[in-house]
């Protein structure tokens, strides 16, 4: 009881009212920050050169590709596993296994 009374409260709530505006504004300017890293790393749109070679139903060949690309990445997701657990078993023992086998008996 006698801590609370010996606390100086007007100086605790200006240090915690100091500490929240301080972590407020550094939110804020992190914002700002980071607006500006996206204004200056803007992609920028390149001119496309020549269009793409399209097959006879309209689609271009690099649809073709990324639809075949999908196709395969869909169907062959997993590898096949025989569904075997094998154990390699260690023929060399050594002095201190031996020991703490004959514990364990």
């Amino acid at each position: 009881m006698m801590i609370l009374a010996a606390t100086n409260w007007a100086n605790a709530g200006l240090i915690a009212l100091v500490s929240i505006c301080l972590v407020f504004t550094v939110l804020v300017l992190l914002i700002f920050i980071l607006k500006l890293f996206g204004v200056i790393f803007k992609e920028r749109k390149s001119v496309v050169s020549a269009p793409a070679a399209t097959s006879s139903d309209g689609i271009s060949d690099e649809e073709v590709a990324a639809i075949a690309m999908a196709v395969n990445l869909f169907f062959n997701r997993h590898d096949e596993e025989s569904d075997v657990l094998t154990f390699r078993q260690n023929h060399d023992v050594s002095a201190w296994q031996v020991r703490n086998i004959n514990k364990q008996l």
